[in-house]
């Protein structure tokens, strides 16, 4: 990776540099902080308590990024297409059909790491990276919300969470539409808990069509200042929450 802008490289246990020292707009990559340290728990809480993520490839180095602007969900903005909204009322009503929190991360991060995306060839989701997150997960800070039908997982996401900061990592989906509803119910749990947002991380227009948008990574780092302060809240999911994205549909609740 060629550039003419120096580039940290940090050697475990080492603190990560000032966040404005990312590389701009204009270079081979931007929003790179950092190369190197180590891949563990305490890194892993140290950078999304700073706005920073890892991302690299097999062979690579730990890449550690931080962009500007963000792509972020504000969970008021989530969209609901028709098509959508019907899939979903048919999810909630049908027999079998349900939502768990945190019942099996490993498989669920183990899905996104095989799933088939347009324009990846890999994934950068490596063994050492599912088993850190595995041990995140054991520590209360990484949490995975699973679309179930009919005993068998069919779809999911994980995320990341540092008190009332949550930043989602991947979504899967064996059923069509079932990360869909995965990532409604994270919406609807985190209205019900009272985060605001939901960090993206990177653009995309599958992100975009759902209501995510950018913004200046000043005010993202601002909001996870704020929000990782906050009390935790239980991460578990009820039908009651889908009052939060369907409130016609549970008008009696």
């Amino acid at each position: 990776m060629k550039n003419t802008q120096t580039l940290p490289w940090l050697k475990p246990g080492d603190p990560f540099p000032e966040i404005d020292t990312a590389w701009g707009a204009a270079s081979a990559a931007p929003g790179l902080l950092a190369v190197g340290g180590e891949l563990s728990t305490a890194s892993l809480i140290a950078a999304y308590s700073r706005g920073i993520f890892p991302w690299f490839s097999e062979g690579q180095p730990i890449l550690w990024w931080s962009t500007d602007p963000r792509m972020v969900l504000q969970v008021e903005d989530f969209k609901l297409h028709r098509s959508f909204r019907k899939k979903l009322q048919q999810f909630i009503a049908a027999p079998g059909s349900e939502i768990r929190v945190d019942c099996d991360f490993r498989q669920v991060i183990e899905a996104c790491a095989t799933a088939s995306r347009t324009g990846q060839n890999g994934t950068w989701i490596l063994p050492d990276m599912v088993e850190t997150y595995v041990q995140l997960h054991q520590q209360g800070h990484a949490h995975s919300i699973e679309t179930w039908v009919d005993g068998r997982m069919v779809g999911g996401l994980y995320c990341v969470a540092i008190g009332k900061a949550v930043f989602g990592e991947s979504m899967f989906s064996h059923q069509p539409e079932s990360s869909k509803i995965a990532l409604a119910a994270l919406v609807a749990l985190c209205r019900e808990a009272g985060v605001t947002a939901v960090d993206c991380q990177q653009n995309t227009p599958h992100l975009a069509s759902m209501g995510a948008r950018e913004m200046p990574r000043q005010a993202f780092l601002q909001h996870v200042a704020t929000a990782r302060s906050l009390n935790a809240f239980p991460w578990d999911f009820r039908p009651v929450y889908w009052s939060h994205v369907l409130p016609s549909s549970f008008s009696s609740l």
